[in-house]
């Protein structure tokens, strides 16, 4: 199951932190330097790392190439043990979720987790849990997503006075009650830009995997992350993408030390 295999390896390695990789066309001298880039940044931050998350739009804009690439970070990653989660965001209506849940969570390119975007209804999340269920992974629900605007939508203000983000978040709580063990396959992601709001969002969520997504370049620090955990230091892991892939150019070596500096600053929470 995606969410043992996180927590151990969360205590094994000792650490909280997920690589992102954002492969950019335009910082490469071409699509074969993109890849040599790309799987070194994987194979030499592995170690430091609880799993990886490819966002899928830097793959998708590669074409072809950049399917064939996912295909191959997704096959490192399980020769490294490491999980994989898809920044997808997928979400969909009936047979379509169906598909996407079938592709991205048991497919040629199938990772570990995917996360899945609920704002088309909670219907519509069905076929991913199921899906996440009938292979052992995992999803992570859009609750409260990193980025300015998500108060737009998501800070709304529902009947009884609750926002969109906390009615989802009791949904993902309420469907993670189908299931035994300390974490259930449907998580959640919540910015690490929001550090404020992670302890109520943790009540909320209490037996939920959090993915927390911001750390460097959009601006997330450390500070007041530690609430997102369990005491033990489970629960949760925090994401860096360019913070560590594009530290210093396309210094391997610096993505390297980045993705250390934020393991051992994570350690020190706990």
């Amino acid at each position: 199951m995606f969410s043992e295999r996180l927590t151990h390896r969360t205590l094994e390695h000792q650490t909280r932190l997920c690589l992102g990789l954002d492969p950019r066309r335009d910082l490469y001298r071409d699509f074969a330097h993109l890849r040599q880039h790309t799987l070194e940044v994987l194979e030499v931050c592995a170690p430091l790392v609880v799993c990886v998350k490819p966002q899928l739009a830097f793959f998708e804009a590669l074409g072809l190439e950049g399917f064939q690439l996912l295909s191959e970070v997704v096959g490192a990653a399980r020769a490294l043990d490491l999980p994989t989660i898809l920044d997808a965001k997928r979400g969909d209506i009936g047979s379509t979720a169906t598909a996407y849940a079938g592709a991205w969570l048991g497919g040629d390119f199938a990772g570990c987790a995917l996360t899945v975007n609920p704002f088309l209804g909670f219907e519509t999340l069905t076929p991913f849990v199921q899906g996440a269920r009938a292979n052992g992974g995992a999803i992570f629900v859009l609750v409260k997503t990193s980025n300015p605007g998500s108060a737009d939508l998501q800070d709304l203000r529902q009947g009884g006075g609750s926002t969109l983000s906390e009615k989802v978040a009791l949904e993902v709580a309420r469907l993670g009650r189908e299931e035994s063990g300390p974490f259930s396959s449907v998580g959640a992601v919540v910015g690490a830009t929001h550090p404020s709001q992670l302890e109520h969002f943790r009540t909320l969520m209490p037996h939920t995997l959090l993915l927390l997504p911001g750390l460097g370049a959009q601006g997330a620090t450390l500070e007041g992350l530690a609430p997102a955990f369990w005491a033990d230091g489970t629960g949760a892991v925090v994401s860096a993408s360019r913070g560590i892939q594009y530290v210093d150019g396309l210094s391997v070596e610096a993505a390297r030390g980045a993705a250390q500096g934020f393991r051992d600053a994570l350690n020190t929470l706990f």
